[in-house]
């Protein structure tokens, strides 16, 4: 099997989250074949709502700065499967992927009834290779929620848990409270956890897991953070006697930064390591900007709270520039709420569809949704022909789903 066959299996398996099926069974037996891979790898386990795989990439970089060997595996992908698995900071080859693929895949037909999901496969995969590879420390994101997610089958060195907010609802539960008793189901009795700033409701769910399970817990809530300064670029501030420089936008990214300089510390990172590698961090797709004149932002804001995210960083660094968005989503998402705060923003709205099965029609908008200047255009490509007329000072931000800022990358950047 080469490697789009195996990307094509995968995809076959159906969409990650609609075909969620949530539980450690199938992983384990799978991994149990193999001799439980996961066991011979130190893992940094990290669960959230929005920021946990930012926060992922800063805590890889800050290890690899300190000369660690590093597996980094995130969810989901901007334009291929490959970037899920990382070593080093690269995400592995075509080949490399393909072999881990029909390694799993043959284990899978030899132990169970019925494929694994794709992102127990995936997950499999990515445990498979960190172990192979020798990595020194691997750094797992949760795919969604913790207490069930295939990731959960690790016994990690470090458990960190980001902030907590309303997301998939369907599958974690219609309260923040139940929400936040999932993600702290990653919580282990031994493993010491990095708790970031919390909603209230969240925190006492989460605090009293870890008083059960009589855990220390590093929280960033309790660390002080002098001298911020925020552009629209990024960060830099005084933390822990560290001089923090965070390249990855928005003023949320500032409690992931102090999130992965808890996480760091807790692992043993020296502090010019931590400098370094927060520094250097590259997170793709997340107020990203690609054009400054005009100003053209890629933002992967598919739930409300990165919505909320967003606006923040607009209204804080944006509100006296004409904004011109174009927005496409998948159905599953919570589109009202996402377009009621985004779109009241935006001078002019364009509603587009990602190339994908799940995508909402742009014509569909028009029924759910309202705005004074709202347009419709099939595909990215003909969005951008509508905003070809920007002038130098004119915003324009490309958000709604991941898939429609993959298109705008190999569109604007790759």
């Amino acid at each position: 099997m080469n490697y789009p066959d195996s990307v094509r299996f995968l995809y076959a398996l159906g969409n990650e989250i609609k075909t969620a099926k949530l539980g450690l069974e199938r992983i384990s037996r799978v991994l149990d074949a193999f001799g439980r891979p996961q066991d011979r790898v130190p893992i940094v386990h990290v669960a959230g709502t929005n920021g946990k795989g930012s926060t992922c990439a800063m805590i890889e970089s800050g290890l690899r700065a300190a000369g660690r060997r590093t597996g980094l595996f995130t969810s989901p992908h901007l334009a291929e499967p490959t970037e899920r698995i990382r070593i080093e900071g690269v995400p592995v080859s075509a080949e490399r992927f393909t072999e881990a693929f029909e390694q799993v895949h043959a284990a899978v037909e030899r132990v169970l009834d019925m494929h694994t999901t794709y992102f127990e496969t995936v997950t499999a995969m990515a445990l498979l290779v960190f172990a192979e590879e020798r990595v020194d420390v691997a750094v797992l994101e949760v795919g969604l929620g913790g207490r069930l997610d295939a990731t959960n089958v690790v016994l990690p060195e470090l458990c960190v848990i980001t902030p907590v907010d309303f997301d998939h609802e369907q599958y974690l539960g219609r309260s923040l409270e139940a929400i936040a008793g999932e993600k702290a189901g990653i919580l282990k009795r031994g493993v010491p956890a990095i708790l970031a700033r919390q909603r209230p409701e969240a925190a006492r769910v989460i605090e009293a897991r870890a008083a059960e399970l009589d855990i220390a817990v590093t929280r960033t809530a309790e660390w002080e953070v002098n001298e911020l300064v925020v552009d629209a670029h990024g960060s830099r501030f005084l933390t822990h006697g560290l001089h923090i420089q965070c390249p990855l936008a928005g003023e949320h990214q500032v409690e992931n930064a102090v999130t992965a300089v808890a996480s760091l510390e807790q692992l043993g990172i020296p502090g010019a390591a931590i400098e370094s590698g927060i520094a250097r961090t590259r997170w793709p797709g997340r107020l990203e900007h690609v054009s400054e004149r005009p100003v053209i932002i890629l933002d992967g804001a598919h739930n409300p709270a990165g919505a909320r995210a967003l606006a923040v960083y607009l209204e804080r660094f944006y509100a006296d520039r004409s904004i011109r968005l174009i927005f496409g989503s998948m159905r599953d998402k919570a589109i009202d709420e996402i377009a009621g705060i985004l779109f009241p923003r935006a001078r002019q709205v364009i509603v587009t569809a990602p190339r994908q099965a799940r995508a909402l029609a742009p014509e569909a908008f028009f029924e759910l949704l309202d705005h004074p200047d709202l347009r419709m255009a099939p595909v990215l490509e003909d969005a951008m022909a509508l905003v070809r007329d920007a002038g130098p000072e004119e915003v324009i931000v490309i958000t709604g789903s991941l898939f429609l800022v993959a298109e705008a990358r190999a569109l604007l950047v790759e």
